[in-house]
């Protein structure tokens, strides 16, 4: 018995090794972050943060065209992975966290501090679900709705961190 990996996942009783060996759920389960059985979504906030670092060496257009597919794509990514898990938004599924890490960070430069800051506001956000994001979380089915929650806790992340670096309560 494992500490960090249950034996099955979804109500299809997935095995770790068939989300591993499977490209879809590989994704979904951000790379494999989303396996854990304690806090799969700050785990694939984790996993974000290379993605992060990686797009963050580009400039700002395409770091956001870069977004915008990992978003658009997600959507596809999520609801295939929620299909085949037989479950709606599976704890495990942590795309939607990767996403909303790479909006929260997207207008801001890379450094240590906003990179862990970012990281706290987003799920402060992701967790808290404060309205409108807590509605769509609810009432917004299929990959949309696995993804668009996390989208609008990355914007809320984001601007509050913008904010912040513009004040110079950040660098």
């Amino acid at each position: 018995m494992s500490i960090f990996l249950n034996s099955e996942y979804g109500r299809n009783r997935l095995t770790p090794k068939q989300i591993l060996f499977d490209p879809v759920l590989f994704l979904a389960f951000g790379f494999g972050s989303g396996l854990v059985k304690k806090a799969p979504g700050t785990m694939g906030t984790v996993a974000a943060i290379p993605v992060y670092w990686l797009f963050a060496q580009t400039n700002n257009l395409f770091y956001g065209l870069l977004t915008i597919f990992v978003i658009v794509i997600g959507i596809w990514i999520c609801g295939n992975a929620a299909d085949k898990l037989g479950e709606h938004d599976f704890g495990g599924i942590v795309w939607d966290e990767i996403a909303g890490y790479l909006i929260t960070m997207w207008l801001v430069l890379p450094t240590l501090q906003s990179m862990i800051i970012g990281f706290i506001l987003f799920r402060f956000f992701d967790i808290l679900k404060p309205w409108p994001i807590r509605w769509l979380d609810q009432y917004v089915q299929g990959g949309f709705g696995i993804m668009i929650d996390d989208v609008l806790a990355g914007i809320f992340a984001g601007t509050f961190l913008l904010l912040a670096v513009n004040y110079g309560w950040i660098s």
